[in-house]
């Protein structure tokens, strides 16, 4: 091994080492969203977008291009409905879009050289070019991918529990108690989720002056989930008829059921065909082979 291989191998441990430090201190970092009422909840972006972010100024002028702004302001929308308000703008999430398959990408494409320069009449070795793209490709679609999946979790939980929080609504209004003070306890007294988190919006809203049918309606749009949506709006509307407020919640709480209901039925019933893949795939080639394993082994030894 010559001294000019000894110091490329040094290099690239040198680099490695670097690389780990760094990915290790960011790993470590524990970031906050700070909601409505100043509490601090916990919450992280992949690392991979955590290494990113500081390189993301580099690509501020490009990205605030009058063509990426429709582009912004879909990820800004997607960025708040997700809870993530505070980590990361749409400027932000549009440049990521960027680095990561220019990084990652790169990173794959490298690794795809070594294996092939290891294992020349491999696989790896035939299909390197399709490889290098598959691997830009996905690194290029992790970044939406990552964020629908964020806010499809989120409105899930909100979906799980709209039903409980409403009916906690009608039982303190039909007890007496007003709508904004029943909202008030029950933001107090539950657990922070995706779903307190934007009632404690909307509440401190409303009360730094902004009409109820506008932080209603303000939240509706925030989160863009549809249950939620469907209770903002019967409110409103209850709001300007002068409808008790009691039964729109009630009536709504047992809509609410009646879908959930219907959803778990319909996924009771796809459960069977979900089913059938695995089943091919895994059970009857096993049930196969333990059944009629040891038949073939015995014909196969009186042949040969």
């Amino acid at each position: 091994m010559t001294l000019l291989q000894i110091g490329v191998m040094l290099c690239w441990a040198a680099c490695a080492a670097v690389f780990a430090a760094y990915a290790a201190s960011v790993a470590s970092e524990i970031t906050y969203v700070t909601l409505a009422d100043g509490r601090k909840t916990a919450r992280s972006l992949p690392l991979v977008f955590r290494m990113l972010l500081p390189f993301v100024p580099n690509l501020s002028r490009f990205v605030s291009r009058p063509g990426f702004a429709s582009a912004r302001k879909a990820a800004d929308e997607m960025i708040v409905a997700s809870g993530l308000e505070g980590l990361l703008t749409g400027a932000e999430f549009v440049a990521l879009k960027f680095l990561t398959p220019i990084t990652c990408g790169a990173a794959w494409t490298a690794l795809v050289l070594v294996l092939r320069a290891l294992m020349p009449d491999s696989i790896i070795s035939e299909n390197a070019i399709l490889l290098s793209a598959f691997g830009v490709i996905v690194a290029y679609a992790y970044p939406l991918m990552w964020l629908r999946g964020t806010l499809k979790r989120r409105h899930l939980a909100i979906l799980r529990a709209l039903p409980f929080v409403l009916d906690l609504l009608t039982l303190s209004v039909e007890a007496g108690m007003d709508f904004m003070s029943a909202l008030q306890r029950n933001c107090e007294r539950r657990k922070i989720d995706p779903l307190n988190e934007e009632l404690i919006r909307m509440t401190r809203e409303i009360q730094v002056g902004t009409p109820r049918r506008v932080a209603l309606r303000n939240m509706a749009e925030r989160v863009r989930q549809p249950d939620l949506k469907g209770v903002a709006h019967a409110l409103i509307q209850a709001d300007e008829l002068g409808v008790s407020i009691g039964s729109i919640l009630r009536i709504q709480s047992d809509q609410l059921r009646g879908r959930r209901f219907d959803r778990a039925e319909k996924l009771a019933n796809e459960a069977p065909v979900k089913m059938l893949g695995p089943l091919m795939l895994c059970i009857f080639p096993a049930v196969f082979v333990i059944l009629l394993g040891p038949i073939i082994m015995q014909a196969a030894r009186n042949v040969f």
